[in-house]
């Protein structure tokens, strides 16, 4: 099963390809969306390598992915509607276990589109297509303890805090001394929504 295209109300999440990359090198190259990921915005190299990485991990387990997310019904270029890069994929990081079932949201929204519900908004739909489609049996998300925004978008769309942990950065960021936090949601939790 290949990813689908996915719809929401405002949004066409697209599956990642090739012709994306030049939108991941728009979103990576501003250093407030990566302000709990990295310590400085990525570079064009950075971008391309990690947007390969990306494609690969997107054919790990079918029907997982990335999706590149467009503004629906709205005139003009891919550029001037998109809003950013959604990811549903199998466990990959330092601290999350290979488990059959479970898959690692997450979400980067170009600064334009903030504190509009977008990434709510896409996260609730990869939740559903992960759930509904894939079969799997839980969904979580990890963030920075101090990142705020996304914990809450967590929390908005029904994941409940799972645990608290510190990860060994070589080049670490502010905040990033308290430690991170996991959101999980459960198929049996999502399906009593």
């Amino acid at each position: 099963m290949p990813q689908p295209l996915l719809r929401t109300e405002r949004l066409d999440l697209v599956p990642l390809a090739e012709e994306h990359l030049e939108l991941e090198v728009e979103l990576d190259s501003d250093a407030e969306v990566l302000r709990y990921l990295w310590a400085r915005a990525r570079t064009r190299e950075e971008v391309e390598r990690n947007h390969h990485q990306r494609l690969l991990r997107g054919r790990v387990v079918d029907g997982l992915g990335m999706w590149v997310g467009f503004l629906r019904g709205v005139e003009g270029s891919e550029r001037d509607r998109f809003v950013g890069l959604w990811m549903l994929t199998p466990p990959h990081g330092p601290s999350q276990e290979r488990v059959p079932g479970e898959a690692d949201l997450g979400y980067r929204v170009m600064r334009r589109h903030w504190r509009q519900g977008f990434a709510s908004e896409g996260s609730r739909e990869l939740v559903r297509h992960g759930f509904e489609v894939v079969g799997l049996s839980r969904v979580f998300a990890q963030t920075m303890a101090v990142n705020a925004g996304s914990r809450a978008t967590m929390t908005s769309i029904g994941m409940q805090f799972a645990r608290a942990f510190h990860e060994h950065h070589d080049d670490p960021i502010p905040g990033s001394e308290q430690g991170e936090v996991e959101y999980e949601l459960r198929r049996e939790d999502w399906e009593l929504r």
